[in-house]
Formats: structure tokens, C-alpha cells, sequence
């Protein structure tokens, strides 16, 4: 029995894995936001409340939305700012009177996903993550890809690929400091603020056509009025609205461009999205063709798939690291 933690920016998820796979036990609770010690706290009382049910667990592993420096073991790079410079590992080890196994969570859900998930069988998969942050995992052979600075897979802070689209240079600005990164535009909120911003500025024409089904007025309103999140967006492009559908072209554009220079670099046999734009379906049917265009060959065989353990996968991913 194996236990992985997913810990995130709003929610800690602890999950009880068998050998076979199996989950034996899963459990979310609220993050303490900006509360370290509350932290590391609420991680020991889940891993003591897991064992109580299932017994002693043989492992521990954890994703954290950031890294660890392999020189100084301090946590760096993590959009839950609070975790940043402390020594989590160390903490952790003292609190769980063992030593926890941990990684990114990005490369958590990548290695999930290549071991028994959509990629399963692939030999060189990486993992994506859109969500509210950017990240991604390289999976080689089934072991996790981890590099001489330990960022593998770190596409997100990448400035976003050429040909730029009017207005993308010099780009939002990012937490980690930069303008223009990967992540300001393929987030969740970084799709949303692009539709914002474009609104505002009285600019956008849709080039996609609209998906069958119901019109969502709510959604169509907001998104007209440069007021939406992204499941709105989704939700007014789906029914038609222009300012939507043209939000969306743009986002389809940038992530195939973004993808493509990751494939001309490492030339995975798949890309496996997750995080909340995953569910977008129209991701799969637009992407492929717009970053075939891209890849520096005569034929693009790189699949994109959809997760197969949605929001699980990056906890199963977690309780896996010992393997």
C-alpha cells in the first residue's frame, strides 16, 4: 500500500493506492492558503488518519505545484507563494517521522498518466497541465524525467512561440517575474484575461464556427460584457457568441504553437492534457491539425490525448514516486 498527497493551492488530496492499482482510500480538505505550518500540519494529520484506516503504508509521496532545489532542498518556482524558500522535505521528514518521496505535481500527473493512464504503453510521454497554473512532466520509459536542475518538463515559463498575433509582445506579467510566459496565456485565467483584455480594447473576430447545442444566455452576456471565467467561455463559444469563439482561436492557436515546439524538441510519442481546459473537447479536434503544421516533419505522429484519471491523476502520479 502506497500513499500519495496531492497538495494544490485550495485543496490537499490524500489518496491510499494498492499494488494493483487499486484505491483504497481518497480524501480532500481545504489548503491552509498562506499558512505553512498549517501546512505541513494538515499533510501529517491526513497521512496519521490514511494509516488508521488502511494500515502502515510502505511509501509516501507528495506533488507540490513548484520544485526542489537540488542545492539548497528549499522549495522554489511554486505559485503557492508561502511554500517558497522553506525547507518542506525536511519539515515533512520531521512531521511524518519518515522521509516522504516528492515532485512536482506536474510531473506527478505525467507520471500517472504514462504508467497506467491514456499514454499508458508509450515510450516518451509528456504531461500537460492547464489549469489555474501551466506546468508539465516528462516520462521516459516509464521513470520520470527529472534533469540536471530538476525542471524537465517546465514549458510554462517559456516564452510563448512565434509567430506572435497582434498584441502578444510583450506579454502579461507573470508571478515568477517575466512577461509573456507560457502560462499567462494558457491557464485558465490566462484565457480569461486575454478575452478581457481584447474586449476592452474593441478587438476580435471569431474564425472558428460555433459547436451544436444550447444557447447559454448568462454566459453569451457575460462574455460579451469582457466579464467571464473560463468555463463561461466555453460555455458562449459552444453556443455561438463571436468574442467567445474568437478567444478561443486565439487559445487553440497559441497552445498548437506552444506544443509544437515541444515536440520538435523532445518528439514524445504522446501529450496527455489535463487540468480544467482538458474537458474542453474541442481542444482535441483543433490542436492536432493547427500543430501539425508546426512540427518539423512530414508527418506529425504524436498523439494528444485526454487524461484517463481526471482529477485523480496527479495524486496517483504522487503515491507512485517510490516506484
Amino acid at each position: 500500500m502506497r500513499i500519495g498527497i496531492d497538495l494544490g493551492g485550495t485543496k490537499i488530496e490524500v489518496l491510499a493506492l494498492d499494488d494493483s492499482g487499486h484505491e483504497r482510500l481518497r480524501r480532500r480538505v481545504p489548503t491552509p492558503r498562506s499558512d505553512y505550518a498549517g501546512t505541513v500540519a494538515t499533510i501529517a494529520r491526513l497521512v496519521d488518519e490514511t494509516e488508521r484506516s488502511v494500515g502502515r503504508c510502505r511509501s509516501i509521496g507528495i506533488g507540490i505545484p513548484g520544485s526542489l532545489s537540488p542545492h539548497t532542498g528549499l522549495v522554489r518556482n511554486a505559485n503557492s507563494t508561502w511554500l517558497n524558500d522553506r525547507p518542506l522535505a525536511a519539515d515533512l521528514k520531521r512531521a511524518l517521522r519518515r522521509e516522504p518521496r516528492i515532485d512536482n505535481d506536474a510531473n506527478c500527473f505525467a507520471l500517472s498518466e504514462a504508467v497506467d493512464g491514456a499514454a499508458a504503453g508509450s515510450r516518451v510521454v509528456f504531461g500537460v497541465i492547464l489549469g489555474t497554473g501551466v506546468g508539465g512532466g516528462i516520462v521516459v520509459d516509464g521513470r520520470l524525467l527529472g534533469g540536471a536542475n530538476g525542471i524537465a518538463g517546465e514549458w510554462g515559463h517559456n516564452p510563448l512561440p512565434a509567430p506572435h498575433l497582434p498584441g502578444e509582445l510583450p506579454g502579461p506579467r507573470c508571478w515568477c517575474g517575466r512577461r509573456g510566459c507560457i502560462e499567462t496565456w494558457l491557464s485558465g485565467p490566462g484565457f480569461a484575461a486575454d478575452h478581457v483584455r481584447t474586449v476592452a480594447d474593441g478587438a476580435g473576430s471569431a474564425v472558428l464556427g460555433g459547436a451544436d447545442g444550447a444557447d447559454d444566455a448568462d454566459a453569451s452576456a457575460a462574455v460579451a460584457g469582457g466579464n467571464a471565467d473560463a468555463r463561461a467561455l466555453v460555455l458562449a463559444m459552444r453556443a455561438g457568441e463571436p468574442a467567445a469563439l474568437a478567444a478561443f482561436d486565439r487559445y487553440c492557436d497559441r497552445l498548437s504553437r506552444a506544443l509544437a515546439s515541444v515536440v520538435n524538441l523532445l518528439d514524445p510519442d504522446a501529450i496527455v492534457l489535463g487540468g480544467g481546459l482538458s474537458n474542453v473537447d474541442e481542444l482535441y479536434a483543433e490542436v492536432p491539425r493547427r500543430m501539425a503544421a508546426r512540427v518539423f516533419a512530414d508527418r506529425a505522429e504524436t498523439s494528444l490525448l485526454r487524461n484517463r484519471h481526471g482529477d485523480s491523476s496527479g495524486v496517483r502520479g504522487a503515491a507512485r514516486l517510490a516506484d
